[in-house]
């Protein structure tokens, strides 16, 4: 079951700390208790942090985050839009020759 939607992270420092504490030797069960979340909520953070910690062992890095679009200048919007227009009149031309749905320009525009 998922948490309810607006739940926030438990943060990055807690989760280290519950880590420390099982490696310590407390159990899933106390953890729970004292941070007031389920064991499977405990248990999850366990074995994610153990799969992440075994996964750097060996050199695997977690992938990075997906960052801001590049910023688009008004030149590149420009260039684009005379692509598209020269692309829209190459395809209504062959549209015409083949006699498929000729379009004229003056319903167009």
């Amino acid at each position: 079951m998922h948490r309810q939607k607006g739940t926030p992270n438990t943060p990055q420092a807690i989760i280290d700390e519950i880590i420390e504490k099982h490696n310590q030797g407390k159990t899933k069960r106390e953890l729970a208790d004292e941070y007031a979340k389920s064991i499977q909520t405990i248990g999850s953070m366990i074995k994610r942090e153990n799969r992440k910690k075994r996964r750097q062992s060996i050199g695997i890095f977690p992938s990075k985050q997906r960052g801001r679009k590049p910023a688009v200048t008004l030149a590149e919007y420009k260039y684009e839009n005379k692509r598209l227009r020269m692309e829209n009149e190459l395809l209504r031309d062959f549209l015409c020759e083949t006699e498929r749905g000729c379009v004229r320009r003056s319903n167009i525009e």
